[in-house]
């Protein structure tokens, strides 16, 4: 049986370089859930606990039915009541920053076969698996950096991309998107591997 892998097939918007760049970012199928609070948090880990359970759960069920995949890594959207606020040097307190928890999924899978497995989730992983939405997710033209290091030391790394992103003669719009491309239970802080994203439009 073929194995579907998505970090494979998508490459192009999985990889980043440690130096910006302009990237446009096709549409794309996600489980999705929205939360408030901080990073780490009781509601943030409930959530990723959620989506993780959905997303395995999911590969199983296909992988047992001939259509097998890897399940994607996490990314996140972060933003503030302030949307106008993009640095994290003007963010306000951690327990106050919105965030949208994602997973890509492939293409086929739909709606009918989320709410199948919904319930069995629901049993292990909590209620907090009936608010996980499956979506299409589309950034466009966006631009990116790769950091590595601890998630706390992210500031640096998105201002380069900021000051890149006003050079180029583009300005911000939408949501801080970061892609986690590193597992934070084995990798040491400073190995962390993480995409930076930013949706732009011309200035």
């Amino acid at each position: 049986m073929a194995k579907l892998d998505l970090r494979k097939e998508l490459k192009r918007y999985y990889t980043a370089k440690k130096t910006p760049e302009i990237i446009d970012v096709p549409p794309g199928k996600f489980l999705t859930l929205v939360g408030r609070g901080e990073p780490g948090g009781d509601a943030y880990s409930a959530g990723l606990n959620a989506l993780f359970g959905l997303s395995y759960t999911l590969k199983f069920k296909c992988k047992e039915e001939g259509q097998d995949f890897t399940v994607m890594a996490l990314e996140g959207l972060w933003w503030w009541d302030d949307e106008t606020v993009f640095s994290l040097s003007d963010a306000p307190p951690r327990e106050e920053w919105n965030w949208k928890s994602m997973i890509r999924q492939p293409d086929f899978i739909t709606q009918d076969m989320v709410d199948e497995v919904r319930p069995a989730v629901r049993e292990k992983r909590g209620p907090t698996v009936d608010d996980v939405a499956l979506e299409i997710f589309h950034e466009g033209l966006s631009a990116q950096i790769l950091h590595v290091g601890p998630y706390s030391e992210e500031g640096p790394t998105g201002e380069r991309l900021h000051a890149f992103i006003e050079e180029a003669g583009y300005r911000m719009r939408g949501r801080h998107h970061e892609i986690y491309l590193s597992n934070p239970q084995r990798a040491k802080p400073e190995n962390l591997k993480t995409i930076l994203r930013q949706p732009i439009e011309e200035g």
